[in-house]
């Protein structure tokens, strides 16, 4: 019988390796200041603005931080979802583990915080992304479970996230409530009289699912709710939680252009090619994206092979000779003997001192495997959600015009267009897959190595990616800039320039990061939301601007010296944040001058 505190470290075990591998991870990031890198900007004291006109991509990540920031520093706020990112991912992956043992949890914990996926994205900048990926195996294992507030509660993180967290979620809940058994539902019930929830951390042995509350949720009449009832249940939570970007993005004007499915296509990211990229958990569309040394032979080899181990692993969850979660297949004498071999046995008996091993699925059969077992309920739908995502990721890479052609036809195909980023599920997969293959071996040394070999195939991911994600503050001049604009209280918009969507300064050292004004002010800010995109034969495509905005803005900018300040007035602009050594517009009072940055209002149209 182990004691209370044992138990508890053990439940708290993944969390903790989550912590550590978040600060290995991040290292300089951690230090004082902001991290600034690509989509990734905080800045000081954000404001409570309603988005613009373009596409609702930072709702409602931005509020939920500007909100954040009224009681802590903006620094502050940004350090931790960085480190509850890890924190989430690992307990999460352990949780959705069958296995109540600490080695196969630990080994999904630190793939699922510690792969190519990740790591990418974060160098990325989409933090928001990350937040719901990390937690996808807590919503996965609350749509099982069953129950709306579960599943919503389990869905805030995907919710802060926005758009793009929600789909890759939806897409996996959809696929798990399609083609699992239903709560409570006799497909759940394994031969002994056990449930295959008894298998999940944190239920009760012997109720699966949550015991008669569940069943009564989940049966009419005696009978399993019908699936179509369990999806649409999914669906509604999915939908009320995505009404903070989705209601925007329906009533804004913005346009998607096409030519993104070739821009943002899967690509390869080392020697194996686009497929083995993919594979392996790699192939975003941004080279400067990419791991340091991800690209080498070795790297590529071994994440290849991991994510093979992985797979078969996954496979394995159910069939002849599976279930390597569901004990040894031995039947157990002694305390806990009730709650051995939950999967069925052999009839063979064990000695006492092992029935707490057996009863957590810890043991090895002597025979070298294990007995017949069932699947855990999500197995379906986590392999169909997980094929479905590289089916899009390998789409995009091989037939860009076919989806280019659909997103011309349906502006609602534009979030294909970054097919990578569906690999979530696939990750999970593998994470899973990894810990049934640990499982199988039933030893420390064995689980060991699991642990270690995700960090040591991607070694420079530590220490911010070797100093790839870093601690900056704000110039002086910034911050007096956000002061001039939000005490102002006249209405107008305020146009940034250089007319570009990125910026690369000194005082950041030279990391490509989002125009930082696009956050900064109360008021509306007009930018160029074009993009310019280098594709693999050396050519750069340019993506056309979603905000129709920036057309008018455009044909001012192409007036002369002399008229361009009345040009944009008359479009409503009250301010230009322009560089300092920008004098291009006649007649406009410069508020304030810096080493770098020059504030200009314009007089309103007479």
């Amino acid at each position: 019988m182990r004691s209370g505190w044992v138990e508890t470290a053990e439940r708290l075990a993944p969390a903790l390796l989550g912590l550590l591998l978040g600060l290995l991870a991040l290292g300089p990031a951690l230090g004082p200041g902001f991290v600034l890198r690509y989509d990734m900007v905080f800045v000081p004291d954000p404001p409570l603005v309603l988005p613009g006109q373009g596409f609702p991509r930072a709702v409602p990540s931005d509020l939920v931080v500007a909100l954040l920031s009224r009681v802590v520093p903006a620094q502050l706020v940004q350090k931790t979802v960085l480190i509850g990112i890890f924190v989430l991912a690992a307990s999460g992956a352990a949780a959705l583990v069958p296995s109540r043992c600490l080695g196969p949890r630990l080994a999904a914990a630190a793939f699922y915080a510690w792969n190519a996926y990740l790591a990418q994205r974060l160098l990325l900048g989409q933090w928001a992304l990350l937040l719901g990926v990390a937690g996808l195996p807590w919503a996965v294992r609350a749509a099982v479970l069953g129950g709306r507030a579960r599943l919503a509660a389990a869905l805030l993180p995907a919710a802060v996230g926005g758009f793009q967290a929600m789909l890759v979620s939806a897409l996996t809940l959809l696929a798990t409530v399609a083609t699992s058994p239903p709560p409570g539902g006799r497909a759940l019930r394994r031969p002994d009289g056990s449930g295959a929830g008894d298998g999940i951390p944190g239920r009760v042995p012997g109720r699966p699912f949550g015991g008669r509350s569940a069943m009564r949720r989940w049966f009419a009449g005696g009978r399993p709710v019908p699936r179509v009832r369990r999806v649409a249940e999914v669906m509604s939570v999915v939908g009320a939680l995505s009404l903070p970007w989705l209601v925007p993005a329906l009533l804004s004007r913005a346009v998607t252009d096409p030519a993104g499915a070739q821009a943002f296509a899967a690509r390869a990211d080392g020697p194996l090619g686009t497929v083995g990229s993919l594979l392996s958990l790699g192939g975003i569309w941004n080279a400067n994206a990419v791991v340091p040394g991800q690209g080498s032979w070795w790297s590529a080899i071994v994440r290849l092979a991991l994510a093979a181990v992985a797979v078969w692993g996954f496979a394995r969850l159910s069939g002849p000779r599976a279930g390597p979660y569901g004990g040894t297949g031995r039947r157990v004498s002694g305390p806990g003997a009730a709650r051995a071999g939950p999967y069925g046995g052999t009839g063979r008996r064990v000695p006492a001192p092992d029935a707490a091993r057996a009863a957590a699925g810890c043991g090895k059969a002597r025979s070298g495997g294990t007995a017949r077992g069932e699947a855990p309920p999500y197995r379906t739908g986590l392999a169909v959600a997980a094929a479905t995502g590289l089916a899009v990721a390998l789409a995009g890479a091989f037939a860009p015009g076919l989806l280019g052609g659909l997103i011309a036809w349906w502006p609602g195909f534009g979030p294909l267009r970054d097919g990578q980023l569906y690999l979530a599920p696939f990750a999970l997969l593998q994470a899973v897959g990894l810990a049934c293959v640990v499982a199988r071996w039933d030893s420390r040394a064995v689980a060991a190595v699991a642990v270690a070999v995700p960090v040591l195939a991607l070694p420079t991911f530590a220490l911010g990616a070797f100093g790839r994600l870093s601690a900056v503050d704000y110039p002086d001049e910034w911050r007096r800039v956000q002061a001039i604009v939000n005490a102002d209280p006249a209405p107008g918009t305020l146009l940034s320039l250089p007319w570009g969507a990125h910026r690369a300064f000194s005082w950041n050292q030279g990391r490509v990061i989002l125009d930082p004004a696009t956050k900064m002010f109360r008021r509306p800010v007009l930018w160029n939301d074009a993009l310019l995109v280098g594709v693999p034969d050396g050519a750069r495509l340019r993506i056309a601007a979603e905000d129709p905005a920036v057309a008018g803005a455009e044909a001012a900018l192409r007036t002369g010296p002399a008229g361009r300040a009345d040009a944009l007035a008359r479009l409503g602009i009250r301010y230009v944040l322009a560089q300092a050594g920008d004098n291009t517009f006649q007649g406009a009072a410069t508020v304030f001058q810096g080493r770098e940055i020059r504030l200009l209002r314009l007089e309103p149209p007479s």
